[in-house]
């Protein structure tokens, strides 16, 4: 499918602008849409990918700057001095400005003639895998896919803010969580804690763990990516939009 890609600035409460990389297909048809939640790297070329990707697949898909507030515009390599910036800017987090961009993000989704406001979904990759998860119990979007999303059985949230896992009873979107059984950041006692959460609130949830992949397998540019895994992600991540969004 033919896309069109652009740098869009999406108005934040409070002031400023949201930096964010948007795809779309190139036919105007109004469709669902897609937030992609960054890594600590930034909307680096690994996400534009995966954001055109998305397009790709019939759905405005949009990468939202969620550093805008400490590093508007920081893109990361995936090496030493690339893990040891995103870090920094990882620690400046707060969970109720996280909210605060899902939320803008959405509503300027909304606000566009080319989307379908009763069909967004959202996807993300390590912290942003956390948001993912976050904006699926602060916002009313109705899909999302968390890949190795770290800290979201944490005791405390982003900035020491009330815990993910404890505002898991407010979700209403439907969830799927990949992780890679070798993570180290997300060992099994908290995969398995988030899935007795999601259980025990009886939300609508798969919880896949991947033999022998680790943290960052979906990346084609990290050392762990795992292409069996990846590809089986993927797979399972448009099956799911395409049963809550598409339909």
């Amino acid at each position: 499918m033919d896309i069109t890609t652009e740098r869009v600035e999406i108005p934040a409460n409070g002031g400023g602008t949201i930096g964010g990389y948007l795809a779309r297909p190139a036919d105007d048809a109004v469709r669902p849409a897609v937030i992609v939640f960054m890594e600590i790297f930034g909307i680096n070329g690994h996400i534009r990918d995966v954001v055109e990707r998305v397009a790709r697949e019939g759905y405005v898909a949009i990468a939202p700057d969620y550093f805008h507030r400490t590093d508007p515009g920081a893109e990361q390599n995936y090496d030493d001095d690339g893990m040891a910036a995103g870090m920094i800017l990882l620690g400046q987090l707060d969970a109720d400005e996280m909210i605060s961009d899902a939320r803008d993000t959405v509503a300027w989704l909304r606000s566009r003639d080319d989307v379908r406001g009763d069909r967004i979904g959202c996807m993300g990759f390590c912290i942003g895998g956390h948001m993912a998860y976050l904006a699926a119990c602060e916002t009313d979007i109705q899909a999302a896919a968390s890949f190795y999303g770290g800290g979201i059985a944490a005791a405390k949230g982003m900035g020491g803010k009330a815990s993910t896992i404890g505002r898991t009873e407010k979700m209403n979107a439907r969830i799927l969580c990949l992780f890679g059984e070798k993570d180290a950041a997300i060992p099994p006692d908290q995969v398995e804690a988030i899935k007795t959460k999601l259980g025990e609130c009886d939300r609508r949830y798969e919880v896949v763990v991947y033999e022998g992949a680790d943290h960052g397998f979906h990346c084609d540019q990290r050392p762990a990516y795992q292409k069996k895994a990846a590809e089986n992600a993927w797979e399972r991540v448009m099956t799911l939009f395409k049963e809550e969004l598409a339909g």
